[in-house]
């Protein structure tokens, strides 16, 4: 039986560029999520005003600026979630010794790197400029390599010459998970040894978050605190804030990471997948959808749900959506096979410090998890001032918790119902 172990990490996120920084700041209880008014007009009329937003202030340390991150080429032929994308891969595989791709076999190496949305604004401004002339020509060149989400990992496999798997998930809100889980399948299968796998998005924009703002998803209450927006299970909560940035871990088969001696971070032992089949944007009220994708990826992990001692929550903030994950996961973890007591299970959303950051979130809080993992620590649950009734667990309020951890669940949910799963332990 082939294992998968995470050797990388790399994040892009509204904490800051690179992941050391991210999750030093994420333990200190900082938040990025900012206003949008200063955007322009367009975005200071939607009801939601806020957003986590990638700095890209030069005076702010780890602020965003393409060009230390892309080539001049790269530039005009990407959109933006494909440069987050480029940036946290390059970081991830530094991360695990292979600089600038040196080390890896081209044929046993693969990518799998999704979007929820992906290039928004440039459909939008061509859609405008082609409707105002009706004129081709008004459509770049590069308009359909820009707009495709697998060019995402389409960039990536060109740039260090990956002739392994090249995959590209959308499932909306779940993508960075399943873009995790299906990149470890193909290492089971034995077409990688090593995968690059991870999400993206860029698409704060008016008219996803006008989008958004219609479908009643966001945060409205907090325009003029926006660090204060986002509250996942507190009685306040209502809506997610939509942000921006990238993931990507290096998942390496086991023994071809021991031969050449790689720093191991975690094992990814259990992926489960499920759906509603219930509606378009709300979940289960029961929570039924969520404990099924965890109960699966306990049972692939050959895990009992007594010995998890961690969930990173998909918990985006929105008064039914937590609620229901809640449920779930108090469900799996109470009872004969579980924990006795709800203080007992421990359990944090991460959203608070930097939004929801859609088809990127997954892959974001893997490493949020990984690490949780790596270093024996717990993420807060920041803006947790006032629980709502039942949400009784460990939630990790405001501070980070130092604790033993081995093994560890991490949860993506999607519009449509769609479900998954991520089960990491510490890799022995």
């Amino acid at each position: 039986m082939r294992r998968v172990v995470v050797t990388g990490l790399g994040a892009v996120t509204p904490l800051g560029v690179g992941v050391r920084r991210t999750w030093q700041r994420l333990l200190n209880g900082e938040c990025g999520i900012v206003s949008t008014r200063h955007l322009g007009d367009e975005f200071a009329n939607i009801p939601s005003q806020v957003a986590g937003l990638v700095p890209v202030s030069p005076d702010q340390e780890g602020s965003w600026k393409a060009t230390d991150h892309v080539t001049s080429t790269e530039l005009r032929q990407t959109a933006k979630f494909a440069q987050y994308g480029l940036a946290a891969s390059a970081e991830a595989l530094k991360d695990a010794g292979f600089e600038n791709g040196e080390g890896l076999d081209p044929e046993m190496t693969g990518v799998c790197l999704g979007s929820g949305i992906g290039n928004l604004e440039e459909l939008y401004e061509t859609s405008l400029a082609y409707h105002q002339e009706k004129n081709y020509r008004k459509i770049h060149p590069l308009f359909v390599p820009r707009l495709l989400i697998n060019l995402g990992a389409g960039h990536i496999s060109m740039r260090y010459g990956l002739k392994g798997p090249n995959h590209a998930v959308t499932t909306a809100c779940t993508t960075g998970a399943h873009s995790l889980g299906d990149a470890s399948r193909f290492i089971k299968s034995g077409e990688a040894d090593v995968m690059i796998a991870g999400g993206a998005e860029a698409c704060i924009h008016p008219l996803a978050i006008g989008g958004f703002a219609r479908s009643r998803s966001l945060a409205t209450n907090f325009n003029d605190e926006p660090q204060l927006s986002s509250r996942p299970f507190d009685k306040d909560r209502a809506g997610f804030v939509i942000g921006e940035g990238a993931a990507c871990v290096i998942l390496e088969e086991l023994e071809h990471a021991k031969n050449r001696g790689a720093r191991i971070y975690a094992e990814l032992v259990g992926y489960g997948n499920s759906a509603d089949a219930h509606h378009l944007t709300a979940p289960r009220e029961d929570g039924s959808g969520a404990l099924l994708a965890m109960k699966k990826a306990l049972k692939q992990a050959q895990i009992p749900p007594s010995a998890v001692d961690y969930i990173n929550a998909h918990a985006t903030s929105t008064p039914l959506g937590d609620a229901a994950e809640y449920r779930a996961v108090k469900a799996l973890m109470l009872g004969e096979h579980g924990r006795q007591k709800p203080a007992e299970i421990n359990v944090s959303s991460t959203k608070g410090a930097i939004g929801h950051l859609l088809g990127a979130a997954g892959a974001v809080e893997a490493v949020f998890t990984v690490l949780a993992i790596h270093q024996n620590v717990l993420p807060p649950t920041i803006n947790l001032v006032s629980p709502s009734e039942g949400f009784d667990c460990n939630n990790i309020a405001n501070s980070a918790q130092p604790t033993n951890v081995q093994v560890a669940l991490t949860n993506s949910f999607g519009f449509g119902g769609t479900n998954a799963s991520l089960c990491f332990k510490r890799a022995v």
